[in-house]
């Protein structure tokens, strides 16, 4: 995501307007629309890669990664559309590549949209709860919130002290990222927004 947000914000090449915009417009659709197609996919992949297929953790973090790389990506290309050129050019007259001007200057600079992407991309992933039922058949392979909902499943035995108890304490994790990482969301979120 970040090598890609760089590339669209520095670098001007055929079709970069154009792939911006359908990174943007495939985002526009809900995601409910590729589940069958996910999950046909995940089916095809596992007959050659089992740890990638159906039921499988690895096959659900796949599908997890692919999923946020439009939203994090234009994110990421809108922060450093706000960092000043100068800084690309100044290092190139002293000698570095585009690749060490990509480490050495701009990572660090953009650590805040760094912090924002993987927290935003954390909580969403942890507390997703549809795709993860479809893929994850096996009730020891459930992620947190698929198995939160097993406590609440029928409508007259449902166990609600105990799913409450259960969500509140996987709201833990959540809570103590954004503590540690405060001081960068508000930067990250608020640095990016606005250009000029």
């Amino acid at each position: 995501t970040t090598l890609a947000a760089y590339a669209f914000s520095r670098f001007r090449f055929n079709g970069r307007r154009q792939l911006l915009q359908s990174i943007l417009l495939i985002q526009v659709f809900p995601n409910f629309l590729n589940m069958v197609a996910l999950f046909l996919i995940l089916q095809q992949i596992g007959t050659y890669l089992p740890r990638l297929g159906l039921n499988t953790h690895g096959g659900l973090m796949l599908l997890y990664l692919g999923g946020t790389l439009g939203v994090n990506t234009w994110l990421m290309k809108g922060y450093f559309d706000s960092i000043p050129r100068d800084l690309d050019e100044a290092a190139t007259v002293d000698g570095a590549t585009p690749w060490q001007v990509f480490w050495v200057i701009l990572v660090p600079l953009v650590r805040p949209i760094l912090v924002v992407v993987g927290m935003l991309t954390f909580i969403g992933i942890y507390s997703e709860y549809v795709l993860a039922r479809i893929i994850l058949t096996d009730k020891s392979l459930y992620t947190l919130s698929v198995g939160l909902n097993l406590f609440i499943q029928n409508q007259y035995s449902g166990r609600w002290g105990t799913f409450s108890a259960g969500a509140l304490i996987a709201a833990i994790p959540v809570v103590a990222l954004f503590l540690i990482f405060q001081r960068y969301l508000v930067g990250g979120l608020t640095s990016g927004s606005v250009k000029g």
